[in-house]
């Protein structure tokens, strides 16, 4: 007899529909792909960066990562506890995002800070999206997402805090691509 392997069981969390659970954790893989994304992009940007405070960028880096990496565990456990096998493979993360590679080899602070805040970008409108669609169907999601997004604008202001004037304005604003955000910060 040859067992059927399914990426979904037929089951979900109480109170919540089959069909729900299931949306929600479709939902869910989207976050968990940016966040496997998120955590390789800071790693690169960790071993690359260079020149004027080298040190505390490098440094500040490592602990984004860490906390990036358990949300990443928690994404992927909440998917399967709504019956759903979470996939955390480099090749679904290609196959199925909507987003670029990283576009920064080794650069100054402030060229990697810039592209990094464009990042950060994405990555929280995203997860906000993701809030406003669950929190009609499924609060316990809503809530770890929420906790989630808290965590990531903390971690951009630190890198905002690097790139911000006096006056307020961000080095790399009006900026679209992480090569130009870099660039254009790189001239300030």
């Amino acid at each position: 007899m040859v067992s059927k392997k399914t990426s979904a069981a037929t089951f979900t969390v109480p109170g919540l529909s089959l069909e729900i659970g299931h949306l929600v954790a479709a939902m869910l893989q989207g976050r968990l792909h940016a966040l496997n994304d998120l955590q390789l992009t800071l790693k690169h940007a960790h071993w690359n960066v260079a020149g004027r405070d080298f040190i505390g960028v490098h440094e500040k880096l490592d602990p984004q990562i860490e906390l990036v990496r358990a949300m990443v565990d928690e994404t992927a456990e909440r998917i399967a506890t709504l019956g759903v096998s979470p996939n955390g493979l480099t090749g679904a993360i290609v196959r199925e995002r909507d987003w670029d590679d990283y576009s920064v080899g080794r650069a100054s602070t402030t060229e990697h800070l810039a592209a990094l805040d464009l990042v950060y970008d994405g990555v929280v409108s995203s997860h906000r999206e993701a809030i406003t669609a669950t929190g009609e169907i499924d609060p316990i999601t809503e809530d770890m997402l929420i906790g989630q997004t808290a965590k990531l604008e903390l971690f951009q202001w630190f890198m905002r805090a690097h790139l911000e004037s006096n006056t307020g304005e961000l080095k790399r604003a009006d900026t679209h691509t992480e090569k130009t955000a870099a660039a254009k910060a790189k001239k300030k």
